[in-house]
């Protein structure tokens, strides 16, 4: 199987994170999958940002679901880039999209846009909830999901069972707390691993000894380096 590298918000370790810049590099990287965050703003536009709030990651301040799309494209969000609508993602890039939700108007507004753009081939959806990702499968037939998991500590089969029941494809989970017990346990059920926070050669070495099927990474060299690296 092809071990996939995800570039995380784009590739947020050299570019402001969640942004088209971030984006485009991380394409003209070579990343297989562009991993990205999307939320609601005030008026309903799915805007990609990771954040409740802009304070961290913009000139601005306050809630996201308390800004209108145009404050928020007002906002700088890092070397003059401004918060990108989900749309504008779509048609900058045409690599593969892995698009996390937390919540359940966003990611009924996101499955209402995969099938009206027909998009369920080319984007994957990601969450910490399993009961999102469930409602997200029941609104949009055939999307790909993607458990993502705080750690294996909770336990490998009780990761793999959250997965199964959401009827997930994947789950991702930090590198710094995968164990070699829980990556087989999730290929025995039939589930692709991911490491996430692969941003060291060291980390990289570590996902190919476990036998993972892709690494979540900030840095655009860890696709180049992942290539030789078995």
């Amino acid at each position: 199987m092809t071990f996939l590298t995800i570039g995380h918000r784009g590739v947020m370790g050299v570019e402001p994170e969640n942004t088209l810049r971030s984006y485009l590099r991380a394409e003209r990287s070579g990343m297989d999958v562009i991993a990205l965050d999307v939320q609601l703003s005030k008026d309903g536009a799915l805007v990609a940002l990771h954040d409740p709030e802009v304070d961290r990651t913009t000139d601005g301040s306050g809630a996201v679901a308390d800004l209108t799309l145009a404050e928020l494209r007002g906002l700088d969000a890092g070397q003059g880039e401004r918060v990108p609508v989900f749309e504008d993602v779509l048609d900058a890039v045409r690599t593969p999209l892995q698009v996390a939700v937390r919540d359940r108007a966003a990611a009924g507004a996101l499955a209402e846009l995969l099938l009206r753009r027909d998009l369920t081939a080319r984007v994957e959806v990601a969450s910490f909830d399993d009961a999102l990702l469930a409602e997200v499968a029941r609104l949009a037939p055939g999307v790909r999901t993607v458990l993502y998991a705080a750690a294996p500590e909770d336990g490998a089969e009780e990761v793999v069972g959250r997965a199964t029941a959401a009827g997930a494809a994947a789950i991702a989970l930090d590198i710094r707390r995968l164990s070699l017990e829980a990556v087989e346990a999730a290929h025995a059920a039939g589930l692709r691993v991911t490491g996430r926070g692969v941003n060291t050669l060291d980390l990289l070495r570590l996902a190919r000894a476990l036998e993972l099927d892709g690494a979540l990474t900030d840095f655009p060299e860890i696709r180049s380096t992942g290539r030789f690296t078995a």
